[in-house]
């Protein structure tokens, strides 16, 4: 029964990671063509499906890690994706003003090519025990410049969606109400960026602590 188990496991964990490298595939792909042809203002538009879903799916990482499919700490897992969560729904998706901006595009490219290197990795590990050593490297060592070009373009964008957050007044909650509650997104955007203050320079320490760990094993093996 157990082996039986593990081999279930496995099996929905391959699907997981080629079906979503594939996503993310398909963003990158998007995201290139589109600054090709027609230029940054429009990269949103080319790569809205598959981001949705590609960024949307890691929601089931969060679930792994508690029911104890993957060794991945939910505490490391959960701001990561939270914060990848919000700047796809809570403010591209959102408010559309941002669509066309630049930092999309660095955005995009940053996060694209960050997941189509894990994904592919752990797709390596899950179905056949391992991953190339070219890979691993590219696993543990391309955060080190895509780390701060898409945390830098997170910060960027949700900066400029302040003024279109405050004047629309989307998903803000108002007093008097049954409730007796009040809520103000605006508000909650600019505690969001004071946390990638201190959190930024924290997952990067993570990140390094992590790239030591597993490149001073795979030298040992």
């Amino acid at each position: 029964m157990a082996a039986f188990s593990s081999l279930l496991r496995r099996l929905y964990l391959t699907a997981y990671n080629w079906i979503v490298f594939v996503g993310w595939v398909q963003v990158l792909y998007h995201v290139l063509n589109t600054l090709k042809e027609s230029g940054h203002e429009n990269v949103y538009n080319a790569a809205q499906k598959p981001l949705l879903f590609a960024q949307t799916a890691a929601v089931l990482e969060i679930l792994h890690g508690l029911v104890g499919l993957v060794r991945s700490p939910v505490s490391a897992t959960l701001p990561q994706i939270g914060s990848r969560l919000y700047l796809t729904w809570g403010i591209l998706w959102s408010f559309p003003e941002t669509q066309s901006h630049v930092l999309v595009s660095s955005l995009l490219i940053s996060w694209s090519i960050t997941e189509i290197i894990r994904y592919s990795f752990f797709g390596f590990k899950e179905a056949f025990g391992f991953a190339p050593s070219w890979l691993l490297w590219l696993r543990y060592s391309t955060f080190l410049l895509l780390y701060p070009t898409g945390i830098s373009s997170e910060v960027g964008l949700i900066y400029i969606a302040l003024p279109f957050i405050k004047a629309s007044e989307n998903y803000c909650v108002r007093m008097p109400n049954t409730w007796n509650f009040s809520f103000d997104y605006f508000y909650a955007a600019i505690v969001v960026l004071g946390i990638y203050v201190p959190g930024s320079p924290h997952m990067y320490r993570y990140m390094l602590a992590q790239r030591k760990k597993a490149l001073s094993k795979s030298k040992r093996e």
